[in-house]
């Protein structure tokens, strides 16, 4: 397996089916993908604090160290501003609408991020496609090994809608969990709200829906299950972009009781 320099893959037990992927933790941009940014410093500022699911990388680290059976962790070490891994590179990307594809073109607040025609292509290639085909390998090495894959995503979303969010009129629960009808069993869902029980409520697929799974597998093998779960960022953090909370902890617990119970 060929690991880009854009993630950090940690090895859980070879037991465990289980894989964390955390997509959207990191602000680090990449200087010639800065330069490319139309955006001032305090404005990218500004940005990132809005865009970037904070301190789910150590929610992810700290339920690791909390659960029976270790999972293993996909962490993306880049700013989604560079790529966003969890789009669909293609047509079938709803967000491209609002200019928030694979390659974002335009900012939360629906401002250019990007010139007006800019080719995404050079992006896809060096950070796009190998972070997919590391992950689509990592999921076929699990299934050797343990003949199943669950796929946790950790997010976090704001406490008030950003203008680019194309669902964000429906609930806004502290526990998001994002669903699909081929990957998402029933038992899973219910063994997450179950784990998650104790912060005032959890909902499905509102505002945020669906899971990641790597496209050779996307609804293909049903021995890949998969949920994304969506953390209310006043839940766990100060909001936007501040240092995390008490909550943090018991995020992490909770997580952990979830990686447990499906190990």
């Amino acid at each position: 397996m060929r690991v880009p320099d854009s993630v950090d893959l940690i090895p859980g037990a070879d037991a465990s089916p289980v894989i964390l992927h955390v997509p959207h933790s990191a602000r680090e941009i990449p200087p010639s993908v800065r330069r490319e940014l139309l955006l001032d410093d305090a404005d990218l500022r500004r940005e990132l604090d809005a865009i970037t699911d904070a301190h789910t990388a150590l929610i992810a680290a700290a339920a690791t160290g909390l659960s029976a059976t270790p999972p293993w962790q996909f962490v993306n070490r880049l700013s989604r501003l560079v790529v966003d891994p969890e789009r669909f590179p293609d047509a079938r990307e709803e967000m491209a609408a609002v200019g928030m594809g694979a390659v974002y073109t335009a900012t939360t607040g629906r401002m250019p991020l990007r010139e007006k025609g800019f080719d995404p292509d050079p992006l896809l290639e060096r950070y796009f496609r190998p972070y997919a085909a590391a992950m689509r390998d990592l999921v076929a090495e699990r299934l050797t090994v343990t003949d199943r894959v669950v796929i946790l995503d950790v997010h976090s979303y704001p406490t008030r809608r950003l203008p680019y969010e194309l669902h964000g009129d429906g609930p806004r629960p502290p526990i998001c969990l994002g669903t699909d009808g081929f990957h998402t069993p029933a038992e899973l869902i219910a063994t997450a709200v179950e784990c998650f029980a104790g912060f005032g409520g959890t909902g499905l697929d509102s505002p945020f829906a669906g899971v990641y799974v790597p496209l050779d597998h996307y609804r293909r093998d049903p021995r890949i299950t998969a949920l994304m779960l969506e953390i209310r960022r006043d839940v766990y953090m100060s909001e936007p972009g501040g240092p995390p909370g008490p909550g943090m902890t018991r995020v992490a617990e909770a997580l952990a009781q979830l990686v447990t119970a499906i190990s």
